[in-house]
């Protein structure tokens, strides 16, 4: 497989004069240094880049991988099993190994942590958003809006106020692989729950709203939006919202447009792309879980803050979401259709999983 194609007849020039050879993702033969799969396309991204480590394939076995979330005090990252109703836990100071966290779980696809070292998951199957207790408990935060059911929340992220915000596209409601299907009782759309259990809709403006983190100031949301796996008219985007008394949104416009591609800075094609998950860095980069394109494209899309891609990480399969962990916050996880994969960077993780 040649993942340095950057799918335009120059780039294919260019990368048949790169190494042609399959990846050997065993972890059995070494990667020549520097990891030819973190692609530098703008020299800011370069400082992020560490000559001296790989792209680590930990785990394999999945029916389709999302919602990783790291527990700095646990050291571990959560992740999620959609179809085989399960969540996975991965060990970083056990070898990485990786085991069954809980089963079943509701089908559930994002999780984070919430300042108290409490997990929240979203749960496709019951349409619902919880939090696990210290005592091993259940709390359902959300499960309707106007007296009707969620469609099938999907990402989610906490703000330093305590506030859960969230996205409802409805996808684990679409049918019964990801989830049971049923009917969308509501138009798809972002919220927000306080710590008081107030629920409100911050934004339907996007066709599927998918990923979402904030800025490091968290004076701005990033929305992915993939509607355009069931709307033709749906952009592929990711959208920039200002965040209003860290209640309210206001100001969307498009940030980046996952059908550009590129090579040394320059488009070079327009794809079929999609951003998933997202997350950002004390920089203010975006890293986006990116795919549905194929070799050279597949993995992560790094996004200065300007809206240009800096960088990628590319990987064999689609990279649906992402997290920072590890001690330093610069170990950035990668949940792909598969997998669950690793690698170092400069970059060092904003927000708290």
């Amino acid at each position: 497989m040649n993942r340095r194609n950057f799918l335009s007849t120059a780039a294919l020039g260019a990368a048949s004069a790169a190494a042609q050879t399959q990846r050997d993702w065993t972890g059995k033969n070494p990667v020549r240094y520097p990891e030819p799969d973190v692609v530098v396309l703008d020299k800011r991204f370069a400082k992020y880049k560490i000559g001296n480590t790989p792209i680590q394939r930990h785990w394999v076995g999945a029916m389709w991988a999302e919602g990783p979330a790291w527990n700095g005090v646990g050291r571990y990252v959560i992740f999620s099993d959609i179809p085989n109703d399960r969540q996975m836990r991965f060990l970083e100071d056990d070898g990485g190994k990786v085991t069954v966290f809980r089963k079943p779980v509701g089908y559930t696809n994002g999780n984070t942590f919430d300042y108290e070292g409490r997990l929240i998951s979203c749960e496709h199957g019951n349409r619902r958003v919880t939090r696990q207790e210290y005592n091993g408990t259940t709390t359902v935060l959300g499960d309707k809006v106007g007296g009707k059911r969620f469609n099938a929340p999907n990402d989610v992220i906490v703000a330093p106020d305590g506030a859960i915000w969230f996205t409802d596209p409805g996808y684990g409601s679409l049918g019964e692989y990801e989830g049971n299907k049923g009917t969308l009782e509501i138009k798809e759309a972002v919220y927000r729950i306080d710590k008081s259990g107030k629920l409100d809709k911050v934004t339907d403006d996007l066709y599927k709203p998918n990923g979402l983190c904030f800025s490091p100031d968290y004076k701005k949301l990033y929305i992915a939006d993939t509607g355009a796996t069931h709307y033709d008219q749906a952009p592929r985007n990711v959208r920039v919202y200002d965040v209003v008394n860290g209640t309210s949104l206001k100001g969307g416009k498009e940030f980046t447009n996952m059908k550009r591609q590129y090579d040394n800075g320059k488009a070079v094609v327009n794809g079929a792309g999609l951003a998933d998950g997202i997350r950002c860095d004390t920089d203010g980069n975006v890293w986006i879980g990116a795919g549905w394109v194929g070799p050279g494209y597949d993995g992560v899309h790094i996004v200065s803050p300007d809206g240009t891609l800096i960088g990628q990480i590319l990987l064999p399969e689609i990279c649906s979401n992402l997290c920072f962990g590890g001690a330093k916050r610069n170990r950035l996880f990668m949940t792909g259709s598969q997998s669950l994969y690793s690698v170092y960077t400069e970059a060092i993780g904003a927000g708290i999983a």
